[in-house]
């Protein structure tokens, strides 16, 4: 640890944006952990222009979300190491870390793979060199994949995203460039009553977990690695800052690995080819918390009961009643570590006929109990 006099680091990092805000929380990790590090953060917009103070700046070293060439040149007039963790502008000269984009869209294509889908879709930001590199990643691992790409994103759902998904050959696997962005894509299946996940299944970027939370359905997202890019480059402009004055000719570039997905409501399904049982399954998860029957289910997908649970097995490998239960156990597993909700509520909600059944079917399937889950939950 550096324990000689602290240097003062400026950052230019937006809170208005979760990709933000991790690497912000990078960033202090490595400051009070490793780095000799005084923060100044200054609230600001990621579309924001040259702030007022930075001509007055009389800091060490500054950490930057650089979105536009006057930002870029501004921070190039300064006499201080400048480390960039967004990419945007080209050819900017600084230093970079970043999200390792490629890494995103493999994972992104290997997991729907292993899922079973045959067709796949990527919606993404024209212009956005990040998006830019997931869509060639996700094209070139999975070589058939319908693309859309829209100018910007103005969180208004338009019509060619609705034109688009609807001619997907489904069911589907859609990655999307980002959190924000896949907010309209499942307004736009909503509105054309396209059942997620079995029918279009979607995996966004950057685990964004407020935005992830308030989809409908819960959006699965992979961790892009922001916290660590805010570590690491932490480390960076310490050893800029240690050098002998401004030292961003090297311009180097470190990619950060991304971190897993997280699975949500919105990928938690085997691609299932077969639309009847689509339906179906679509069906139970809307229906949890009532009383559900073979024949009930079966009407709703629009074939006989029996018919219905033959081909139900051959899709899914499972019966009706084994699947329901698989499906209220998942939700009374994420309302119990996640919520403060009594275990009887949770039994309600779950379709579970009282807190004792929902406690027997849990330590049958689980070998746990709700107290446990909790205990551990908390634990944790």
């Amino acid at each position: 640890m550096n324990l000689g006099q602290p240097r003062k680091v400026g950052l230019l990092v937006e809170t208005s944006h979760g990709s933000g805000r991790e690497i912000l929380r990078g960033i202090g990790e490595y400051a009070h952990r490793l780095g000799n590090f005084q923060l100044f953060h200054y609230p600001r917009g990621l579309e924001e222009g040259v702030p007022g103070w930075l001509a007055d700046w009389d800091g060490d070293g500054i950490i930057a979300r650089i979105q536009t060439p006057e930002v870029a040149e501004a921070l190039a007039n300064l006499s201080v190491p400048v480390v960039d963790v967004l990419g945007v502008v080209e050819n900017a000269g600084f230093p970079l870390v970043h999200v390792d984009d490629i890494e995103v869209a493999r994972i992104a294509a290997r997991y729907f793979r292993d899922l079973g889908y045959r067709e796949f879709g990527f919606f993404g930001l024209k212009g956005e060199n990040w998006s830019e590199r997931r869509k060639q990643g996700f094209v070139k691992a999975l070589r058939k994949v319908s693309v859309l790409e829209e100018k910007r994103n103005t969180g208004e759902p338009s019509d060619k995203i609705t034109e688009w998904i609807r001619n997907l050959e489904k069911p589907c696997g859609v990655m999307v460039a980002s959190d924000q962005l896949a907010l309209s894509l499942v307004e736009v299946c909503r509105s054309l009553q396209l059942a997620i996940p079995e029918q279009v299944s979607v995996l966004s970027v950057d685990n964004d977990v407020p935005l992830c939370e308030i989809s409908s359905p819960p959006l699965s997202s992979i961790r892009a690695g922001h916290f660590q890019v805010g570590v690491e480059a932490g480390r960076l402009l310490d050893r800029l800052m240690q050098s002998t004055g401004k030292d961003n000719a090297t311009a180097e570039t470190i990619l950060v690995p991304p971190g897993g997905i997280v699975t949500r409501s919105s990928t938690d399904s085997l691609a299932l080819h077969d639309s009847a049982v689509a339906i179906g399954v679509n069906f139970l998860r809307r229906h949890l918390s009532e009383p559900i029957t073979n024949e009930t289910v079966a009407r709703a997908s629009g074939i006989s009961r029996t018919l219905f649970q033959k081909r139900f097995r051959e899709a899914t490998g499972k019966t009706i009643r084994q699947f329901l239960i698989e499906l209220r156990l998942e939700r009374a597993r994420a309302l119990i570590t996640t919520t403060d909700l009594p275990f009887c509520e949770i039994a309600e909600r779950c379709g579970f006929r009282h807190q004792e059944y929902m406690g027997d079917v849990l330590k049958k399937y689980a070998q746990t109990t709700p107290g446990q889950l909790r205990k551990e939950s908390r634990n944790s």
